[in-house]
């Protein structure tokens, strides 16, 4: 698909992704105290995966920047592809790229504690919204990469008039679902989700599944009902001050209702991991799970013999899919000035050289967001996107104004005490609104 095409469908989307860029609050200090949970493993921060750092990554070269990189990001769906561009990275410029993965669902708290330590990466990845904003300090102008005004209208991420952010793509989530054994059009509402669940157990499957991963337990699913709100920034800013109780909004009320009926009706997410979502589903274990376009290559080792369609979580008659920018490239502004060039370096040659912009379209499978780009190979998923984009039936990532760190530290333990207790809807959000009270006050 070309990016021309993209681009007009895409303003609508990214409206709401490009306020909640510039209406958070101030940065704040990155170094300030660790809200991570327990045993997270944190004081490893120093290390990369596989190794200690040092300082011999930032060795700089005759051409004024460095011959080594270290890149850090949260998609672990394009790892292996990353880990193979790094390999060609070198073999067409000579400058080595150093991978670093993530050790669990705490990535922008690792983040956090390396660059505060004067340890981080050279180009790491987060989300747009509060995270950015919380690490401006360490974010280095790329207005000057000679691709930039060839983004789509919306999707780099600006502060202070300055392109900060490159975007990676955008991304379509909502049920994931089997059209062998789920009708998508009649499920209008709540209560018919509700119905499919039942029916689905009673065929012995699993009507919709998630998984134990602090996002698809609790992050993505949750944006819906805040993504319905007329204002949703101004709608988590009330929760975060305690001027709304979500249990008294009816799009939660239904949401809440729904996550009971997963309790009753699906598996314990808690018992399974992303592979095993994934797994169950293409094996028909599972008839739909709540996911993105990005899951699609998780399903290359199997042999699927049925066709899958993305749709809305219906809740309170909602007909939208969520579509935004995921997460962006960002250089670390306190690394040496060789090591600044050099990442600037590596994101010019990913989105201009033909062989980053084949990992681009071809191996990581992005929907294009840079003008002359084309993927003509988008997968099932990717191309079940784009229908919403074209009838604008899409709503923006409301959870990139979450406060930072909110998901994982204080979503996830709510959601882990609804599934393994048997605590009430109202009991459930009433903890999800203090959850946001006491993020609030943390960041």
């Amino acid at each position: 698909m070309k990016l021309k095409k993209v681009c007009g469908l895409l303003m609508g989307t990214v409206m709401m992704a490009s306020m909640l860029l510039t209406g958070c609050g101030g940065p704040k200090d990155a170094s300030g105290e660790s809200n991570s949970q327990e045993g997270s493993g944190q004081e490893q921060s120093a290390e990369g995966e596989g190794g200690e750092t040092s300082d011999d990554g930032a060795g700089s070269s005759e051409g004024g920047s460095a011959n080594k990189i270290i890149v850090f990001q949260s998609k672990v769906e394009i790892t292996d592809q990353l880990e193979a561009l790094a390999e060609d990275y070198q073999e067409e410029t000579g400058v080595e790229v150093e991978v670093w993965g993530t050790t669990g669902d705490d990535y922008f708290q690792q983040l956090k504690n390396r660059l505060a330590n004067n340890q981080g990466p050279t180009v790491f990845s987060l989300a747009p919204g509060t995270e950015s904003e919380q690490m401006k300090s360490y974010l280095e102008d790329l207005s000057d990469l000679s691709f930039v005004g060839q983004l789509a209208e919306g999707m780099a991420n600006e502060m202070d008039g300055k392109v900060m952010g490159i975007p990676y793509t955008t991304e379509g989530f909502g049920v994931v679902y089997n059209k062998s054994l789920i009708d998508a059009e009649a499920l209008k509402s709540t209560d018919d989700f509700i119905n499919m669940l039942k029916e689905q157990q009673e065929a012995g499957l699993a009507g919709l599944g998630l998984s134990s991963e602090s996002y698809f337990l609790i992050g993505h699913i949750l944006n819906a009902p805040f993504a319905m709100q007329e204002d949703p920034e101004a709608f988590i800013q009330e929760v975060i001050d305690g001027k709304v109780k979500l249990k008294d909004v009816p799009e939660f009320q239904e949401f809440a209702k729904l996550y009971d009926a997963l309790r009753t009706y699906s598996y314990n997410p808690l018992e399974a991991n992303y592979d095993k979502e994934c797994g169950d589903f293409a094996t028909g274990k599972s008839a739909a799970i709540h996911q993105g376009n990005w899951c699609w290559s998780m399903f290359a080792d199997y042999d699927i013999d049925f066709e899958m369609g993305l749709a809305p979580l219906p809740i309170s008659g909602n007909d939208k899919i969520t579509a935004a920018v995921p997460t962006a490239w960002y250089v670390n502004s306190q690394a040496s000035a060789e090591e600044i060039q050099a990442g600037k370096d590596f994101l010019e040659w990913l989105y201009t050289s033909e062989t980053g912009t084949n990992y681009l379209m071809k191996e990581f499978g992005f929907i294009p967001i840079v003008e002359g780009m084309e993927n003509d190979t988008l997968d099932p998923l990717s191309t079940a996107v784009i229908p919403y984009l074209e009838s604008g039936k899409t709503m923006g990532s409301a959870l990139n104004a979450f406060p930072a760190g909110m998901v994982d530290v204080y979503l996830v333990p709510v959601a882990e005490g609804f599934f393994t207790t048997d605590m009430s809807t109202d009991e459930f959000l009433d903890q999800l609104t203090d959850a946001f009270v006491q993020a609030g006050e943390g960041n």
